[in-house]
């Protein structure tokens, strides 16, 4: 039988699981679907001990932390959770949307967020034939586990956050770490450039600009060596335990690029009143929306997703009004949040 909701959120990342929160305070349902495992998008998946410093009244926080808090806040709205799956197939019918996915769930739902960041998002790959052997044992594209790299030889391929982040925490347990990067401009931060060649000066760190991991050896699922080659020069051998990639991911819209909407370049045009798509019931807010002055911040996707949540609040009670209320004061509220004098 089909699952009926009022809503549906393809995206378990922060805007996602806080469009939850935002539809709950309106008395509305929701179920989540999300291609991963487990939730969190980005913050979980890439991220999650990197410090997010820009969340209203909170310091600091890991994207771990945030996705807990994130969690946490939404209990009370006991939305249903479809993890490991992505939405394959969207129908609009009479009145509702029927949406199949990888693991055969039907929903019928009144209305559609789409939360799901940059698309499907993968991690570009590096280009060395048989390097893919070593995936998960050597060859890591994301960090999981830091402690797996201590006392280890690391070479961290990239220019970007990511890649300069990693290398600045890494270097402090690693016997050795060398960061290669293909050009001679970082798209890192500045102060992280700088905090890298001040270690590459004090020889703690290896640099080498202007190059590229293009072979390797290996034992088994062991990584034992990369073979580096310059732009201008001889190529070098550097032993290592692991190789650590970041060159950015490839977004993909994956079969939402098929639905009829709207898309600006692997994006999704909305109006900045509703933030509804061109398809009149369905939303998009978080990095995956488009509209001018976009900013693809966490805080912008939460303010996007109160929009939502009333525009959305009309087509599933049509012609009744929706009044503004506040947590502070609203009975209404206290009621669906559990927090009852």
């Amino acid at each position: 039988m089909p699952i009926q909701t009022d809503a549906l959120i393809i995206g378990a990342g922060p805007c996602g699981l806080f469009q939850v929160f935002e539809l709950g305070l309106l008395g509305i349902k929701a179920d989540v679907v999300d291609s991963l495992p487990i939730v969190g998008g980005q913050c979980a998946e890439l991220y999650p001990d990197k410090p997010i410093y820009d969340i209203p009244a909170i310091p600091v926080c890991s994207g771990e932390e945030l996705v807990a808090n994130l969690m946490k806040q939404i209990e009370p709205f006991d939305a249903g959770m479809y993890l490991g799956q992505e939405v394959t197939e969207v129908k609009q019918q009479d009145g509702y949307f029927e949406i199949k996915t990888s693991a055969d769930n039907m929903f019928h739902a009144k209305t559609v967020f789409i939360a799901g960041g940059v698309g499907s998002f993968q991690p570009r790959k590096l280009r060395v034939d048989g390097i893919d052997a070593l995936e998960g044992s050597a060859v890591h594209y994301r960090v999981r586990d830091p402690g797996i790299f201590s006392g280890k030889r690391l070479v961290v391929l990239g220019g970007g956050d990511s890649a300069l982040d990693w290398a600045l925490e890494l270097w402090k347990s690693a016997t050795q770490l060398t960061l290669i990067h293909r050009r001679d401009e970082y798209r890192a931060a500045p102060a992280s450039v700088n905090a890298l060649k001040k270690l590459a000066s004090a020889g703690q760190v290896d640099v080498i600009d202007c190059a590229n991991v293009v072979g390797f050896k290996s034992d088994g699922t062991r990584l034992v060596s990369v073979e580096v080659g310059p732009k201008e020069g001889e190529f070098r051998t550097l032993e290592a335990d692991h190789l650590l990639i970041f060159f950015g991911l490839s977004p993909k819209l994956g079969p939402i690029a098929g639905w009829g909407l709207d898309i600006n370049r692997k994006a999704i045009n909305v109006d900045t009143a509703k933030f509804e798509t061109s398809i009149p019931g369905i939303f998009a807010i978080g990095d995956i929306s488009a509209y001018p002055g976009k900013k693809k911040l966490i805080l912008s996707g939460f303010h996007e997703a109160a929009l939502a949540a009333f525009a959305a609040k009309a087509i599933i009670e049509p012609g009744k009004k929706v009044h503004l209320q506040y947590t502070t004061t609203s009975p209404i509220m206290h009621k669906r949040l559990g927090v009852e004098d």
